[in-house]
Order: structure tokens, then C-alpha cells, then sequence
């Protein structure tokens, strides 16, 4: 067998008013820096080509068997102002079909310019596509939806930004790469016949076992919100800014993606913000569901002429959907926080809400570290300096008595806590220690070691110590960047 993928190409039936045909543009010398076996294995994704095959194939170089390249249109608010986008550095090869009849987008990112790319290059730099690399399989590995990464190939040139870096092409797959400002350029430049096309389409592929009782965009508006209540929720159950939640970053199917200026939490601090460009902190930790909501506006305001005919009853229709995020969301995020202190759905009370806004206040004033608090309560982590205060001893105490009023022994508070309490997550300064390994020294070697214990996050297989300790003088002035 010498195809890579088992491609098929359903999202090219919408039309080509929603895609350019494109060919990835080839590079000087590719070279396979990653691959990512157990993914490949999971998918059906052929792992008997030699290492050049899958160099040429994963940089653009040659053609995948079966591929019909394409960038993808779409729009999007960034920064809350509206904008044509497009795939401007990405271009998606095709449908891949795993043995289970699972469709999965399989996208080169770095692969040249596109119809879309802006007066951009196009090209990606390799530190950047190791960083979503590393993270993105990170958040699979907290159980988080998320794109995955295949493959990782240097192309041998030079990517010129502020300074002048390695390029690398990564491999990206995803359930699709519908997102919200797909929506949004369907109605600010399509026919309203485009737009329907769209949403029955999104429909069939990522809500299938869905029933349409009335209204087909009303359905995919309610499916969208529900996901993201829950994608959110889980961010905040792990300290994760995404740090770039512009309406083109929003996954119709509820996937996390686009890992540019992304960190985590160290300290507890719900305005941290920590990417380069937010310069008002609108995407920081703690705004992040009500950014969620206001995407899902944008959504709704897409979809509207396709709600119903007359606007004010279109308006009217898709606010009550949108009405239902605050409380979902909070419902959601609730039974996520109480069960990182364990407690189970059943027993949240007003006292475990106000034990839970008792420690959130507690962590920001000692500016604590948000994993390993989790874990000190846990009993995972013994308590030293500020956990030996009278303040945590005496939360420590409510905790307790709260417990037993509920009926939840040690035990199986302990084992709801681990469910939802990572051992480790990828420290900002951990990973970009790792990063440097690799482009300035061209050591793989901590890279990997980062990578292996962050897939494995709960039950890591070897010591993670070294990953669990936050950074020593805090954050300082850590920035994250975008990487484009």
C-alpha cells in the first residue's frame, strides 16, 4: 500500500465560492522532525512509506495520492472588528477516512502562499509549529477536545519575521476546519442558498444523530453553544488561555485549535493575559466564556436570514438560544470545579459554591499556583509555605466537613479529584526551554521528554517532578506570540 491518506473530498461540494484549488508551494530540502505514530495508528493513516516519502508528502513537496488541495474562505472578528480572512499559510490535502468511516481534515500549515495569504509568505517558522505540536497534543492528553498533530517536517529554509527563524511544515488534523467566521463570510458575501447549503452540510457531518424537528440553523446555533459551554469549562479546569478567540478561531465542532498565543496559569490570576497582542486583556483567562458568548452572537447573527424571513423574529428566536449559555456555561463549570475539589454533581450546594469562591479568592490574594493547589488539596502534593497557613488550614476545614455532610469519603473524593486534577500541565517556561533545545541547538531530547509527560498528564509513566515545579520568579514579563 502506497497511499498515505484515504482521502475523499466532501466539503468541496459546497461549491468553489467557499475554497480555492491551491498546491502547496515545495521547499529546499524537507526532513521529517516528528511524527506522531500512535495518531497515525489510531486513524489508519499508513506508517510503511520511508522516512523522504513522508518528508516529500507532509511538506507539499509531492502530491498525496488522492489529494485535491485546497485553502478554505472564511471571515471572522478579530479583536471584535470584522474582516475577510482565508487559509493564508494553510492548505488542506483532504478528507481523511479512518477504518472506523471517521472523516478527519488533513491540513499542511507552512505549506506557501495562497489566494488568501494577505501578501504573506505563507510559511510557518519552526519553533512555532513545535509549539502547537507540543500543545495541542497536550490538551488531547488532558482530555480536552482538540485539533492532534501529525508531523512536524523542516523545509531547510528561512522564515524571515522580526527575526529570521527555521521553517517547518506541520501536519494538522481536525474533524473539519468549519468554524464560526466560516458562517460569517457565507452571509457577509455568499447567497443566502450558500449559507443554508453550509449549515445542513455542518449539520450532517458534526451533528449527524441530531433530528431537524423545524429549524435546521436554530439546531446547528444550539449544538454549537452546548459544545462550547463544555470546551470552556474544561480550559478554565486546567488554567488555559487560548489567547486569540477571534470568531475564524471558533470550531463549529467544539475542537480547541490554532496554538499560537496560548499559555497556562502558573499563578492564579483570572485577568492574566499573556499573549503579545492583547494588549487589553479582552481574551485573559477570566474572560474567556463571556468571549465565547459573544462569538456565538456572531454565529447567530450569520445564520439569521436562514432563521426566518422576518429579522425581528430572527433576532428574537436566536436570542433565546443564546439566553441559555450563562446558565449552561455556569452549570458546566460548577460541577467541573466542585468535582477538583470532590464533590459530585449531587452534592453542590450553596456551601460548595461559596467554598469554591472562598478558595478562587484565597489562590488570586497568594497568587498560588492553580495546578498544584488542586493537587495539595488532593493530598497529592504535601502542603508547604503558603498551604500551612491558618487560611488554607481553615478552608481546608470547611472542605472537610463538607465532605461528610455529603457522605463522600476520602476515597472517592480522592478519585473524582484525579479525573479532573492533572499532575502536570506545560509550564510556559518548560516549554519554551524545550523549544530552544531544539532551534537554537538542534537537541530534540527535552522536547521529547516534555511531550511524553504531557500526553500522559494523569498517570504519567516516568518522574515528572521536574515539570510539576512552577517557574521560580514567577512569570515576569512571559509573552506569548503568534507565530505567524
Amino acid at each position: 500500500m502506497d497511499s498515505l491518506f484515504h482521502f475523499n473530498h466532501s466539503y468541496q461540494s459546497l461549491g468553489e465560492a467557499f475554497f480555492k484549488k491551491v498546491l502547496p508551494t515545495p521547499v529546499g530540502a524537507p526532513a521529517l522532525l516528528l511524527f506522531n505514530h500512535s495518531l497515525a495508528l489510531e486513524l489508519g493513516i499508513n506508517q510503511e512509506l520511508n522516512q523522504s516519502v513522508l518528508a516529500a508528502i507532509l511538506s507539499g513537496n509531492q502530491l498525496a495520492a488522492g489529494s485535491t488541495p485546497i485553502a478554505q474562505a472564511y471571515a471572522g472578528h478579530q479583536f471584535g472588528y470584522f474582516t475577510m480572512l482565508g487559509d493564508g499559510r494553510a492548505i488542506l490535502l483532504g478528507e481523511h477516512i479512518s477504518p472506523d468511516g471517521k472523516r478527519w481534515d488533513i491540513q499542511l500549515k507552512g505549506a506557501g502562499p495562497t489566494p488568501y495569504s494577505r501578501r504573506g509568505d505563507g510559511r510557518a517558522t519552526l519553533r512555532a509549529m513545535l509549539r502547537e505540536y507540543l500543545i495541542s497534543e497536550a490538551m488531547h492528553g488532558l482530555g480536552i477536545p482538540s485539533s492532534r498533530s501529525l508531523a512536524v517536517v523542516t523545509t531547510g529554509e528561512k522564515v524571515f519575521r522580526e527575526e529570521i527563524q527555521a521553517g517547518a511544515v506541520l501536519t494538522r488534523i481536525m474533524k473539519s476546519h468549519i468554524r464560526v467566521g466560516t458562517f460569517e463570510y457565507a452571509r457577509q458575501f455568499l447567497k443566502t442558498e450558500d449559507l443554508e447549503k453550509l449549515t445542513l452540510y455542518t449539520l450532517e457531518r458534526h451533528y449527524p444523530d441530531v433530528k431537524v424537528e423545524q429549524n435546521a440553523a436554530l439546531t446547528l446555533l444550539e449544538q454549537v453553544l452546548h459544545q462550547q459551554a463544555r470546551l470552556i469549562a474544561n480550559w478554565m479546569r486546567v488554567g488555559f488561555i487560548h489567547g486569540v478567540m477571534n470568531t475564524d478561531n471558533m470550531s463549529i465542532a467544539g475542537e480547541t485549535f490554532d496554538y499560537g498565543p496560548c499559555a497556562f496559569l502558573n499563578s492564579y490570576d483570572p485577568t492574566k493575559a499573556f499573549s503579545s497582542i492583547d494588549t487589553n486583556g479582552r481574551y485573559a483567562f477570566g474572560n474567556q466564556p463571556n468571549i465565547a458568548h459573544w462569538n456565538l452572537s456572531c454565529l447567530a447573527n450569520a445564520l439569521l436570514p436562514i432563521i426566518h424571513s422576518d429579522t425581528d423574529t430572527a433576532v428574537k428566536m436566536a436570542t433565546e438560544v443564546l439566553n441559555q449559555f450563562p446558565s449552561l456555561y455556569t452549570q458546566l463549570y460548577t460541577a467541573t470545579m466542585a468535582a477538583k475539589i470532590g464533590f459530585d454533581e449531587k452534592s453542590i450546594s450553596n456551601e460548595v459554591i461559596d467554598l469554591l469562591k472562598e478558595l478562587m479568592q484565597w489562590m488570586q490574594k497568594e497568587q498560588a499556583d492553580y495546578t498544584n493547589t488542586f493537587l495539595t488539596i488532593q493530598g497529592t502534593l504535601l502542603p508547604s509555605g503558603t498551604y500551612n497557613g491558618n487560611s488554607f488550614e481553615s478552608w481546608m476545614e470547611k472542605r472537610n466537613s463538607l465532605l461528610s455532610v455529603a457522605g463522600i469519603n476520602v476515597d472517592k473524593a480522592k478519585l473524582m479529584m484525579h479525573q479532573q486534577n492533572p499532575l502536570l500541565i506545560p509550564r510556559n517556561h518548560r516549554v519554551e526551554e524545550a523549544l530552544d533545545a531544539v532551534v537554537a541547538n538542534n537537541d530534540l531530547r527535552p522536547f521529547n521528554q516534555l511531550l511524553q509527560a504531557v500526553q500522559h498528564p494523569y498517570d504519567p509513566a516516568a518522574d515528572y517532578s521536574a515539570f510539576q515545579e512552577p517557574p521560580v520568579n514567577g512569570d515576569g514579563f512571559y509573552a506569548t506570540y503568534c507565530g505567524t
